[in-house]
């Protein structure tokens, strides 16, 4: 059973999964407490958003090779093609779990299925799910309630607009929240700006830029175990700079002292910093800097 993946391409998959009711095809907010049936053992492939309010720690999340780092009051997000595995730890049919589940169809069209990119915690790894304050689990659990009455409510021409709406007022909460964790783990936040600060300085004074190239943000997230988003989240909230900014006045710098304090070429300069063709460093030192490398040395060295 445990080889069985499950793909979840329409909430009415899920709500079967549980013996839920559906009330519209694309949408369908859940409440575990009502289930009438239950799966020890789920591999989900996600067709769908999902969002969901664990209000008791039920079950064991994998995401990718890791448990998911939640408890009691903690939300969980999914997006179409990411896969988990659940793993129901208790002998109860009902779980304390609050959710929304939509199909990227519902958005097609509207700002919210234009913008639901920058909703990025979508694509946050284990280890960084949303840990709440009893104020925020109940702004959610309102907005949950409001998107169920419309449900109920009856398909019309405001439907949809009615639909979507909520769900970007609880997607922008949510976005607020996460914001709120990140400030309040402030420390964490501010070790591991110094660990990129120190993988950065070890990259460009060691042989992995002329070896691997330019670095990537993913290298960094990965040697600071969090995923690409949420190191870029954090790293913006923290100083006002994404890590790819970061990176580019990393290289500029070393540049500048390459360029002034040695006599080497500025092709070899270009290469020892993971450029593939001197004249794209060229061109990016002029963008920053203002001038070129060889009019930078020569103002340097006047």
């Amino acid at each position: 059973m445990e080889n069985h993946i499950l793909n979840l391409d329409s909430v009415d998959q899920y709500n079967k999964v549980y013996g839920l009711e559906t009330l519209h095809p694309l949408i369908s907010v859940v409440d575990l407490n009502k289930a009438t049936r239950r799966m020890e053992y789920t591999h989900w492939h996600y067709g769908v958003y999902a969002l969901y309010l664990k209000l008791e720690k039920a079950c064991d999340i994998r995401y990718g090779r890791q448990n998911y780092d939640y408890q009691e009051g903690t939300i969980v997000c999914f997006a179409p093609g990411q896969n988990a595995e659940t793993t129901i730890t208790t002998d109860r049919i009902q779980m304390n779990v609050l959710g929304i589940l939509f199909h990227p169809d519902l958005l097609r069209g509207t700002a919210l299925g234009r913008d639901i990119r920058k909703y990025t915690f979508f694509s946050y790894e284990a280890n960084e799910a949303l840990h709440l304050s009893q104020e925020e689990r109940d702004i959610v659990i309102d907005h949950l309630r409001i998107l169920r009455m419309e449900l109920e409510h009856g398909v019309d021409k405001h439907s949809k607009t009615l639909l979507v709406n909520h769900i970007e007022l609880l997607l922008n909460y949510c976005m607020r929240f996460y914001e709120r964790q990140f400030a309040t783990r402030s420390r964490v936040n501010h070790d591991v700006l110094t660990r990129f600060e120190r993988l950065l300085d070890d990259y460009f004074d060691g042989p992995l830029a002329e070896r691997d190239g330019l670095p990537t943000v993913k290298y960094f997230a990965d040697k600071v175990c969090l995923s690409p988003n949420y190191f870029g989240d954090m790293l913006k909230k923290e100083t006002g700079k994404t890590p790819q900014e970061y990176i580019q006045e990393k290289v500029i710098e070393v540049a500048k002292e390459r360029v002034s304090g040695t006599n080497d070429t500025i092709s070899s300069i270009a290469y020892s910093l993971g450029f593939q063709y001197p004249q794209h460093f060229c061109r990016q030192f002029k963008r920053r800097v203002g001038c070129t490398p060889n009019e930078y040395r020569a103002m340097v060295n006047q």
